[in-house]
């Protein structure tokens, strides 16, 4: 009698990449997939990408994309709030006031699928996975850029942004049980990376965010620059500030290591949006990034049913 063949999907691994606010790309991947019929059974995110993740498995995605798309480069000002004395120019305390209305006290164990966000150790370097406990927590942790943000104490570590140890979380995905991975990597566009036209350095982050603060027209006081910071974080004509090249050296690592752990541990298929042209700190410009992202996904179909089809099968038999 002969024995009949169960067929079974293959389980499907997402890994969404650091790149601040070239991440909104994230949410136009997330849905042309779903246009597709793909949903990932689990996902790992790093910085942006654990941001995105999260809120999808959520289902935060809609609000988090309404979101996104109202604000303005003046909004994004008004969420930075200047500290000095702390880990991080900016205390964040308006944006975790924004992701508590939306996420609350909710658990990474209560996510409808499972989920990691990836941040690092500062002490030792070591990279962390975040699987359990508040979500916000974890979130704020995988994003916080060193510099900008401070730092979030977790079990007695302070973790910062997991971009420095793994910016394209493939690797997460498949200690995950991921039988097929798709990865997001918001680094690998290098014709939009070229130098802004009549400039000799690269405006990586679009715009210089402590100028933005200092001509801001509010009547919030805190959002201003005195003498001082001014001096210290401004820049002279034609050359980048202080703030510039922290922003452009983060960019230069997550780049280089995002190239050198996909070399090593490649996903099946790699979703590359055209971002390149975006500064990190443009995430008044997510219209457009979510259209790339959907775009990029049409753009890999071929590759993604190939994977489906060949991959499930090796993984049936």
């Amino acid at each position: 009698m002969a024995t009949q063949t169960t067929h079974r999907r293959p389980k499907i691994g997402l890994a969404l990449g650091s790149g601040v606010a070239r991440g909104w790309a994230h949410l136009g991947v997330l849905r042309a997939l779903a246009r597709h019929g793909i949903q990932p059974d689990l996902i790992a995110g790093t910085s942006i990408g654990a941001l995105v993740g999260g809120a999808h498995l959520c289902n935060r995605a809609p609000t988090l994309e309404a979101w996104a798309r109202a604000l303005t480069k003046l909004k994004v000002i008004s969420f930075l709030d200047v500290k000095l004395g702390g880990g991080g120019m900016f205390g964040g305390n308006r944006l975790v006031q924004e992701m508590e209305r939306n996420f609350g006290d909710l658990s990474i164990e209560h996510l409808s699928a499972p989920f990691t966000a990836v941040a690092a150790d500062l002490a030792t370097g070591h990279e962390v996975w975040l699987n359990s406990g508040k979500m916000i927590d974890a979130l704020r942790a995988s994003f916080s850029l060193p510099g900008v943000f401070p730092p979030v104490r977790i079990d007695d570590r302070w973790l910062v942004d997991g971009a420095l140890v793994n910016p394209v979380p493939v690797s997460v995905c498949r200690a995950m049980g991921a039988e097929i991975i798709i990865a997001v990597n918001l680094h690998a566009d290098i014709i939009g990376k070229a130098r802004v036209p009549g400039k000799n350095y690269q405006a990586v982050a679009g715009f210089d965010l402590l100028a933005e603060l200092e001509s801001s027209e509010s009547d919030d006081k805190s959002w201003r620059l005195d003498s001082f910071l001014n001096k210290m974080f401004g820049r002279q004509p034609d050359a980048p500030s202080m703030f510039g090249v922290m922003v452009s050296a983060l960019n230069i690592v997550q780049d280089r290591l995002s190239r050198s752990r996909l070399a090593g541990e490649p996903p099946d298929v790699a979703i590359n949006p055209r971002v390149g042209h975006i500064g990190l700190l443009e995430f008044h410009r997510a219209a457009e990034v979510i259209d790339e992202g959907e775009a990029a996904v049409e753009r890999s179909m071929p590759d993604i049913k190939a994977a489906l089809a060949v991959l499930g099968y090796a993984r049936q038999h």
